[in-house]
């Protein structure tokens, strides 16, 4: 039995901006959710630490001592023209369900169907008990080996811990947005 835990890193500063893949800071200054999360990944004792190279997750990364491998393909879905846009000026994709949600790609981004094409091998191929600190993004592409493009109705909170387990090459979720800041 395989688990992988992932951590959506802090809370950014709120600017009122698609983040996407754009740099920002991360408000690390959250002494109780850490130490929770601490404690939570203290139990799991993983084998080894992951992370995505934005600043975001090594900020979060430094916060929790962690000594961590960063690999790109764990960095945030893109969005395309969309990164750095005002929530207001996002266009309005009426009602989608979560097939055609999960297909739509923004002008110059990906889909998450791309990003899960890019999250998954990492994750098909983790060999030890792996911990990482990503993205909301990331975290859903991980739930979609369970639940498919179902994936995008989960919340990942800052600094939550979400489990998967892969027993005989089949994932199960163990636990889903544990923790975290609201």
């Amino acid at each position: 039995m395989l688990r992988l835990a992932l951590v959506r890193h802090a809370p950014t500063r709120p600017d009122g901006r698609m983040t996407g893949r754009r740099e920002v800071d991360a408000d690390c200054a959250h002494p109780a959710a850490l130490d929770r999360l601490r404690q939570g990944i203290g139990a799991l004792a993983p084998a080894q630490v992951w992370t995505s190279p934005a600043r975001r997750c090594l900020q979060t990364c430094a916060a929790l001592g962690l000594n961590a491998r960063i690999l790109p393909d764990l960095v945030e879905q893109s969005f395309g023209e969309w990164e750095g846009a005002r929530y207001d000026e996002l266009p309005d994709l009426g009602p989608l369900g979560t097939g055609e949600l999960a297909r739509h790609r923004p002008p110059g981004g990906e889909s998450f169907l791309d990003m899960t094409a890019r999250v998954r091998p990492l994750l098909d191929g983790a060999k030890d008990d792996t911990l990482i600190v990503a993205h909301a993004g990331t975290i859903r592409a991980a739930l979609s080996l369970v639940v498919g493009d179902a994936a995008l109705s989960f919340a990942a909170a800052p600094l939550s811990l979400t489990v998967l387990i892969r027993a005989g090459g089949i994932w199960s979720v163990e636990r889903v947005n544990c923790g975290g800041i609201a």
